[in-house]
């Protein structure tokens, strides 16, 4: 499937004082896995209604494979969504909340149930077709919606915070298989998330929002190691902000090294944390906001440390990355 998914200018406000989404222009590759990531209030959940045809269009275009959306009715666009809380009926078994919305449309028993059950055994739920919805998992209850949403073969799908209330254990989990399914089907997922993690994890197009406008987009890799501003640093995680000659670069906690001669600054060691296979050590200086240094459980024994002891800090030049 080669349907693509574009918005130009797209603006949503709420009378006269409040712009939820500021002129956002993207294009998505066909079969692409897109998140849009961002703090709350940023306009991430409102773009993606928008696409939904949930909330209306102020002024721009929403466009699948050249075709302007923006006008239709939800069940007319070609999307489907699938809500943060699932919004499974609960008097409906498994495979009726699947079939549901073939039903509304007329379709014969017969033919509704069996496009269900393939639906189901796509997210492996084949043997709990006949329970409800409360006798599943938060997981299980995610795949059935997942399923419910898929049935109407949509060209685009919208996810709503899809893994915000599963346990982090089982958040991973079905971040792999929500990856694997897109992969499988070849249609372009649009997936809002306030998660960097999961985000990289899953996209191959980040969106980062602040403040209803777009601050970057592209591949994780690029937002990642490349962030243009301060904020896109300090959102994303991992990075130092550091002050030389009047500028202001990005750099990696993980580039940032503990040294004992030659350092480009002294400093303190405020508090240590124990990550499991890393730790993280915030420094001090007076002439710097707090580093911090992102160093493996290993090097740390060889050099353990403590808060206020004295410490060197270094890096590699080439790995600034200068900020706009």
């Amino acid at each position: 499937m080669t349907i693509s998914l574009t918005l130009s200018n797209v603006t949503k406000h709420y009378g006269k004082n409040i712009v939820a989404v500021d002129d956002f222009s993207q294009a998505f590759a066909p079969g692409s896995y897109v998140c849009l990531l961002g703090p709350s209030g940023c306009g991430k959940t409102t773009t993606l209604r928008m696409i939904a045809g949930h909330e209306s269009v102020s002024k721009g275009s929403i466009q699948i494979d050249g075709k302007d959306i923006a006008s239709l009715a939800p069940a007319k666009r070609g999307t489907a969504m699938m809500f943060q809380n699932y919004a499974l009926f609960p008097h409906l078994t498994v495979e009726e909340n699947t079939a549901f919305s073939l039903k509304m449309r007329g379709l014969p028993k017969a033919e509704r149930i069996k496009r269900a059950n393939e639906l189901l055994s796509l997210v492996d739920m084949t043997p709990y077709a006949k329970r409800f919805p409360e006798q599943l998992s938060g997981g299980q209850q995610q795949r059935v919606a997942l399923a419910r949403a898929l049935i109407s073969m949509p060209s685009v799908l919208l996810l709503d915070e899809p893994l915000s209330a599963l346990d982090p254990f089982l958040r991973v989990r079905m971040r792999s298989e929500l990856s694997k399914l897109q992969k499988e089907l070849g249609i372009t997922f649009v997936h809002v998330t306030h998660s960097q993690e999961e985000a990289l994890a899953l996209a191959d197009h980040v969106v980062l929002m602040n403040n209803a406008v777009i601050e970057q987009a592209g591949a994780p890799e690029e937002i990642f190691n490349r962030p243009k501003t301060e904020f896109v640093a300090r959102f994303m995680g991992g990075h130092n902000i550091i002050e030389m000659h009047g500028e202001r670069f990005a750099l990696r906690t993980d580039h940032t090294r503990l040294c004992r001669t030659n350092a480009l600054l002294q400093a303190c060691v405020g508090f240590v944390e124990y990550l499991g296979a890393k730790v993280e050590i915030t420094v001090t200086n007076p002439d710097q906001a707090d580093i911090t240094l992102s160093i493996s459980d290993k090097e740390f024994r060889q050099q353990p440390l403590a808060a206020g002891d004295a410490i060197g800090v270094t890096w590699a030049h080439q790995d600034l990355h200068k900020l706009e």
